[in-house]
């Protein structure tokens, strides 16, 4: 009888651990960090597909959407900071509800346009300068078997998938590297206004991102209201080029705790 006893004291043990390990990693996930796998080469050369990262939710504060599922019982936002102009966020989609991951480029009563491919703000163009070339294999990219976009295409399966690589110098002086592919429905676009508690973003690949120079009913984001966002993306912890980040073969050590600029 003893031993049963304490063998069933011990697995009750055991069934608490986890109960408290799974509250702990929920209150770490909801109030400090949150991962994110990057899927898509929207935010290319700065994110590649297959990055691993932990998003800082203390960054600009708490809203409903600091919670899995949106389901924190927050009305607006408490704690809020602003973010900068140039950080890198993830943010609900205003509409589906998907997370995203874009720079933010356009601040409250900022007006942003492009024109032939140019980023202007409040009506300056911002001056970008070369910066070689970003190439990369021709190959299906993570999970979702992602082709890259190219310039040079095109590209026989197992090439150089090239585009052209900018640097991009903000209002501040921050830069950040942008990449051209080609002529596309973003490059020329009109002008908008950003209204307060809302925010405008792009993603760095220029040409591959359906951000808020797209309407939500063409498939992009629009503009983003500040308890959309969720947190800044401010280190690349873990990268992976495969299907699985258990094929260790694919991995970028190189990337590993890189600093996001």
């Amino acid at each position: 009888m003893a031993a049963k006893t304490k063998a069933k004291g011990g697995f009750l043990e055991l069934v608490k651990t986890i109960v408290y390990a799974l509250l702990l990693a929920g209150v770490i996930r909801t109030l400090f960090f949150q991962p994110f796998w990057i899927p898509s080469g929207s935010m290319k050369p700065t994110l590649l597909i297959g990055d691993f990262l932990f998003v800082n939710k203390m960054a600009y504060g708490y809203s409903q959407y600091s919670c899995p599922f949106g389901i924190c019982p927050i009305s607006g936002r408490i704690l809020a900071r602003e973010p900068a102009r140039g950080d890198v966020v993830v943010f609900k989609h205003p509409t589906n509800g998907t997370d995203y991951i874009k720079r933010l480029v356009g601040l409250p009563g900022d007006t942003i346009q492009m024109i032939e491919g140019r980023l202007h703000i409040n009506g300056e163009e911002l001056p970008v300068t070369p910066d070689g070339t970003f190439t990369e294999v021709n190959e299906p990219q993570g999970p979702m078997a992602n082709m890259p976009r190219c310039k040079n295409r095109p590209v026989a399966p197992g090439g150089d998938c090239d585009a052209d690589q900018y640097l991009e110098t903000l209002p501040d002086g921050v830069q950040h590297a942008i990449l051209d592919i080609e002529t596309g429905f973003g490059d020329n676009t009109p002008a908008f206004t950003v209204p307060e508690d809302e925010f405008f973003f792009m993603g760095d690949n220029r040409d591959n991102s359906m951000d808020s120079r797209f309407p939500r009913s063409a498939g992009g984001v629009g503009l983003v209201p500040f308890e959309n966002l969720i947190g800044r993306a401010d280190r690349v912890i873990f990268s992976s080029a495969g299907s699985s980040m258990l094929a260790f073969w694919t991995w970028r050590p190189d990337r590993f705790f890189k600093a996001i600029e």
